[in-house]
C-alpha cells in the first residue's frame, strides 16, 4: 500500500507571497529529490497539501504539473454545485479549481461550525459527486480517550460511511480508492502530545475493521494519523504497518520538516515492500 503524507494548511499562510514562497520551497526540494530518487521520491509516497479556499486556484494551478496533490480543507453541505449558500464552496467549484481531493470532518469543523452527521453525509456525497477524493477525519477529545471511549466515538463518526452507504451503494466499489480515513486524536493536534504508536496502531486496525464491515472491499482502507507529527517522531509511527501515512499540520507549513515526514513513511514504506 501507498503512503500518503497530507499538509493541512488551516488558516495560512497569510498573503499569496507566503503561499508563493512554501511552494517554490516545497516544488525545489521535491524535484531534488526526486531527481536523486531520494526517500521522499514520489513513487513511494504520495504528497497532498490543503491551502485555504481563497488560495486553492494559484496552488491548483501550481501543482498541476508537480507530483503534490492539491485538496480542499472543505465543501458545502448545502449543494454539490450552486446556490444561495453566502460564503460556502461547492464540491464543484472545488473541482473547478484543478483540486482533487478535500478534507471533511475535520475536529475544528466539528467544534466551531457544529457540523452533524447529516451534514457530513451531505459533504462527502457532494465531493463523490464531483470526482473528489475524501479524506475523512474523525478522533476523540481528551475526556473521551480518558474515559476509555476512543473506539465508541470513533465508531459513531464512522457511521458517517456507512449511512452514506445505505444511500448510495455504488460508491462502495471506488471507496477504497477515493477515501482515506484520518485519525487525529483532537487532544493530541497542536498539543504536543502524542499517544503511544501501539494506541494509534490498535485504532487503526479497528478503524479499518469497521470499514471494511460496510462494504464488500476488496482492498484495505488506507488510515493516516495526524495530531502533532513532527520530523522528530514520525520515524516511530511510519514504522508500524497499520499507520498509511499522515495528515501534518503545523509542520506542513515548513518544506524541511514536512518533507522530512514524507521520507520516514517512504522509507518505511520502501523497505516493506522489498
Amino acid at each position: 500500500m501507498q503512503a500518503w503524507v497530507i499538509g493541512n494548511w488551516k488558516q495560512n499562510p497569510a498573503t499569496s507571497h507566503d503561499v508563493d514562497v512554501l511552494l517554490d520551497d516545497l516544488l525545489t526540494k521535491v524535484d531534488a529529490k526526486n531527481q536523486a530518487k531520494t526517500p521522499t521520491s514520489s513513487s513511494q509516497c504520495k504528497l497532498m497539501v490543503a491551502p485555504s479556499c481563497i488560495h486553492l486556484a494559484a496552488v491548483s494551478a501550481r501543482l498541476a504539473n508537480s507530483s503534490i496533490i492539491s485538496a480542499a480543507q472543505d465543501v458545502s453541505a448545502h449543494s454539490a454545485s450552486t446556490g444561495a449558500y453566502t460564503g460556502d464552496c461547492s464540491a464543484q467549484q472545488v473541482a473547478d479549481t484543478g483540486a482533487t481531493w478535500t478534507i471533511l470532518g475535520h475536529s475544528e469543523r466539528r467544534q466551531y461550525h457544529k457540523e452533524s452527521h447529516d451534514c457530513l453525509i451531505n459533504k462527502l456525497s457532494h465531493a463523490f459527486s464531483q470526482n473528489l477524493g475524501v479524506v475523512f477525519c474523525i478522533g476523540e477529545t481528551q475526556e473521551q480517550y480518558d474515559n476509555g471511549q476512543t473506539l465508541d466515538v470513533i465508531n459513531e463518526q464512522l457511521l458517517v460511511i456507512k449511512d452514506m452507504l445505505v444511500q448510495q451503494p455504488d460508491l462502495a466499489a471506488s471507496l477504497s480508492e477515493k477515501l482515506l480515513v484520518a485519525y487525529e486524536p483532537v487532544w493530541a493536534i497542536g498539543t504536543g502530545k502524542v499517544p503511544t504508536v501501539a494506541e494509534v496502531s490498535k485504532t487503526h486496525q479497528h478503524i479499518k475493521q469497521t470499514v471494511a464491515g460496510f462494504a464488500d472491499i476488496a482492498d484495505t482502507i488506507t488510515v493516516l494519523y495526524g495530531g502533532s507529527v513532527n520530523a522528530g517522531n514520525a520515524d516511530s509511527f511510519a514504522a508500524d504497518p497499520m499507520i498509511d501515512g499522515a495528515l501534518v499540520g503545523g509542520a506542513s507549513l515548513k518544506a524541511d520538516s514536512f518533507l522530512a515526514i514524507a521520507g520516514a513513511f517512504s522509507q518505511a514504506n520502501a523497505e516493506s515492500n522489498k
